[in-house]
């Protein structure tokens, strides 16, 4: 019985008005992340399906770089010759896992949203609760730009202002 539900429930997603979403972004630190960091830039993906009229729901995931400021790497390089320590010099990276929401409106405007957890790629653990908020733009029914503001949770803030592009197949 689990079985046929499953199958069932594939089928009905499968049916669904699905799309597949790659893109990138670029974006300016803010707040304590801005005192650290230059620039965050980054990859990403999704795939939502039109779950009622002008809503889109989905999964979204991606790889986001913090490109550490040149004052703080030299200081990063002294820290790891007097302590021994590897600390790494260029930035910090995150991969989001999250649920995305999309409402679209007519005329090609979209306001939308993402929830989840972003993992740290670099040495050690960590991660924290990442959301988004964003405002776009549909054009040529396939392409997609937005602005929006990118926040991770996690014992010290990061959050930038992003200027992203994706592209709908």
């Amino acid at each position: 019985m689990k079985k046929l539900f499953l199958v069932g429930a594939l089928a009905l997603f499968g049916a669904m008005n699905a799309q597949f979403k790659v893109g990138a972004h670029v974006g300016l630190p803010m707040g304590d992340a801005g005192d650290m960091f230059s620039l965050n830039i980054g990859i990403d993906a999704a795939y939502t399906w039109q779950v009622a009229e002008n809503f889109d729901l989905g999964i979204t995931t991606g790889y986001s770089q913090y490109m550490l400021k040149s004052e703080w790497k030299d200081e990063i390089k002294l820290i790891n010759e007097l302590t021994g320590s590897n600390i790494s010099t260029s930035g910090a990276g995150y991969i989001p896992i999250a649920a995305t929401a999309q409402y679209n409106f007519d005329g090609g405007f979209n306001i939308g949203a993402d929830l989840g957890y972003a993992m740290y790629t670099g040495d050690g653990d960590g991660g924290g609760f990442y959301y988004q908020p964003k405002v776009g733009y549909t054009f040529a029914e396939k392409h997609n730009v937005y602005i929006g503001y990118k926040g991770i949770a996690e014992d010290v803030a990061i959050s930038s202002i992003n200027l992203g592009y994706a592209y709908k197949f």
